[in-house]
Order: structure tokens, then sequence, then C-alpha cells
């Protein structure tokens, strides 16, 4: 596991402060790796998931860091969504 990987799984349990998400998603970090978010918090994983977002390291510090809404990146073709819509939404509330 990279340490971009390692470092977004830190960020996203503390950002999820211990509740979990309701559903599936996987983030694809270009050339890092994966990581999941489920009920159980974030760690690193290339499973099925409800949802894909996919970014660059860059792109994926910057959501992570609250300097880019993950709509924004999504509408500037920043960010990529394979899946359910919803739960993308869902994670997005998440993130910001």
């Amino acid at each position: 596991m990279s340490d971009i990987v390692s470092a977004a799984v830190e960020a996203l349990n503390a950002k999820l402060d211990g509740q979990g998400f309701d559903g599936v998603a996987k983030f694809v970090i270009e050339g890092e790796g994966s990581l999941i978010i489920d009920s159980a918090g974030a760690r690193a994983g290339d499973d099925a998931a409800d949802v894909t977002l996919s970014a660059d390291t860059d792109t994926f510090r910057k959501i992570l860091e609250g300097g880019l809404n993950p709509m924004t990146a999504f509408m500037t073709n920043r960010l990529s969504v394979d899946g359910d819509m919803s739960a993308a939404m869902r994670l997005g509330g998440v993130l910001s």
C-alpha cells in the first residue's frame, strides 16, 4: 500500500469520526492504489463497490483537505464517478 493511500485512509477515518458510510464506495487514486469506504470506515482495498470515484493524487488531496468541492471536481472532469450517483452524492456530503 502506498503512503498516499495510507494517509488517505487515516484522513477519511478522521472525517468519518467513527460513523462509517451508508453504502460501499471505492476511491481509485491514479498510480497509487484504491481504498474502500463502508459502514466500518475507510481501509485500503479494491473490493466491489456501489460507486467508484477516480482522481489523480493532487485532486484527491485537495478534496480531502477541503480545498476542492467534490461536485466541482466532478463537473470539471477532475473526478470521475462510475456507479450509483446517489451514493456519490452522499459521500460528497461526508467529504465536505
